[in-house]
């Protein structure tokens, strides 16, 4: 039995999440399916973390075990090949040791948020971005980002519908920063709760339009109170940008 540990980008508009649901194609059995396929073996694709519906990957990383031998290059491409015409490629597929898991191993992960700040909607990147037409303030989202940064119990910037057994968790960095008429937000930390990111985008879009204070959002991380956070922001700009191990 050989274990292959996959890098894989994908578009998330079309799939319900990464996890496979009853409700519509997920990513994670689109590749099942392609490596089925491909081997005659059904597996479980493990991954790194569950994106939900809408959101995308630019290096999402995930491990299966197959029984027969196969050469690394025809895993990749006859993947990608089973794959069309959904939006999934794989970047790599290596074998790795045995004890590799793509969930349990990770040390950290890291993802982006795109804002599109400009009165013009776009036309290339609709579904990728968030469209914010309002101009946004980014030095001082990025002020207030720093509040957020270090060990926090993280209520008040989490789904209801988190599942995580603590709020707590440790935010190793979240920078905001300018670039032309996008505004990107990056995260990092070992994990994230459900909707961590895009609550948080959601809230520094506030400070961004002048709503809320650096003072605000300090306030609303002490009040562990999901209804004293701001709104989740839509999935459409959020990446998994990469995985460490």
């Amino acid at each position: 039995m050989t274990r292959f540990r996959l890098t894989i980008e994908y578009d998330g508009r079309p799939f319900v999440g990464w996890q496979r649901q009853a409700n519509g194609l997920a990513v994670q059995e689109a590749i099942e399916t392609a490596i089925e396929r491909l081997s005659g073996e059904r597996v479980t694709v493990h991954g790194a973390g569950r994106t939900d519906a809408g959101v995308h990957a630019l290096g999402q990383v995930a491990h299966f075990d197959l029984d027969r031998a196969f050469n690394v290059d025809r895993i990749r491409d006859g993947l990608n090949a089973h794959l069309r015409p959904q939006p999934i490629s794989i970047l790599e597929a290596v074998p790795v040791d045995p004890g590799f898991d793509a969930r349990h191993s990770a040390t950290g992960r890291c993802y982006r948020y795109r804002i599109l700040n400009r009165g013009a909607p776009p036309a290339l990147e609709t579904g990728r971005v968030w469209h914010i037409r309002t101009p946004l303030d980014a030095d001082a989202m990025a002020d207030a980002a720093t509040v957020l940064v270090g060990h926090h119990d993280f209520t008040s910037f989490r789904s209801t519908f988190c599942q995580a057994a603590s709020p707590v968790k440790t935010l190793d960095a979240l920078r905001v920063e300018r670039k032309g008429e996008e505004i990107r937000l990056v995260a990092e930390a070992r994990s994230f709760l459900h909707n961590q990111v895009r609550i948080l985008t959601g809230t520094l879009k506030l400070v961004g339009e002048g709503k809320w204070t650096k003072a605000d959002v300090e306030a609303a991380l002490a009040a562990c109170d999901r209804t004293k956070g701001g709104a989740t922001a839509p999935p459409d700009g959020l990446y998994l940008v990469a995985v460490r191990y």
